[in-house]
């Protein structure tokens, strides 16, 4: 497919899903939001992408709802209230239930609705120029959901701090990692692709089906008690005897050579 707002391609093993409107700083019209549930199931179908990486073009990485478009276009947040209302938003992994590893990477600002990506990734690399801000009460708008779910990687109170602070304040990327929202700092930024490329293709080195039944196992565990948790993990476990790949894997261990995994 071809998209207006976003660009999606595969090197190798990688997909990469791109928010492709730098004049706005990446800001999330109509279109894109739109576009994104289209794109994110693109990839997931694609048998010959294995890991997905989340990316902006140009100096930012993504900048939430487009304002000026709100401001202008006569249906403002309205536009979006049975989507909210019935929590059917389509425009994150999590959003659709995607199990293929997501590792976002992030550049130059990251603000409000920019952080459902970040909150939703499974690995979070930031370039040393990122910075992240929740401008939503500086605008009007309730900070819930993205901040809600970035409960589940940082401290609270660093969260808190960001949805009550609103525009008034920017988190650099040092401090997010040391915070625990994001894994790894890159330097010089002009490296943030490369790097994500790399460690996307570490990831692909291993089974896919062993990688999406660890996804499902490891998010079903945020949601639930640990009894709970452990239990759905060991279905998750069990539920892979039998594949392909848990024969291929020893016997290439055992032969010193890659594995050759079944293709999804």
């Amino acid at each position: 497919m071809s998209y207006a707002t976003l660009d999606v391609v595969r090197q190798g093993p990688v997909g990469w899903l791109v928010f492709n409107r730098p004049d706005r700083r990446n800001a999330m019209n109509n279109a894109m939001r739109d576009e994104l549930r289209a794109a994110w199931t693109e990839l997931a179908a694609d048998p010959g992408v294995r890991v997905i990486v989340n990316a902006g073009r140009g100096c930012d990485f993504q900048t939430g709802a487009d304002v000026v478009e709100l401001a202008t276009d006569g249906q403002g947040m309205e536009r979006y209230r049975e989507s909210m209302e019935n929590f059917d938003l389509g425009f994150t992994a999590w959003h659709l239930g995607i199990d293929k590893p997501v590792i976002a990477a992030v550049n130059g600002i990251c603000a409000g609705g920019g952080l459902h990506f970040v909150a939703d990734a499974d690995i979070v690399l930031a370039a040393s120029d990122a910075v992240f801000t929740d401008p939503h009460v500086s605008v009007g708008q309730v900070s819930a959901v993205e901040t809600i779910a970035l409960l589940r990687k940082m401290p609270a109170e660093a969260v808190f701090r960001m949805a009550l602070v609103g525009s008034h304040e920017r988190m650099g990327a040092d401090r997010a990692y040391g915070l625990g929202m994001v894994s790894e700092v890159v330097d010089p930024p002009e490296r943030l692709h490369d790097a994500a490329q790399e460690l996307a293709e570490k990831i692909a080195r291993n089974s896919p089906a062993a990688l999406r039944a660890t996804k499902r196992a490891l998010w079903g565990a945020l949601e639930q008690g640990l009894t709970d948790a452990c239990k759905a993990g060991a279905a998750e476990l069990a539920g892979l005897w039998g594949h392909p790949d848990q024969t291929e894997g020893p016997a290439a261990f055992a032969a010193r050579r890659a594995p050759i995994w079944k293709e999804e």
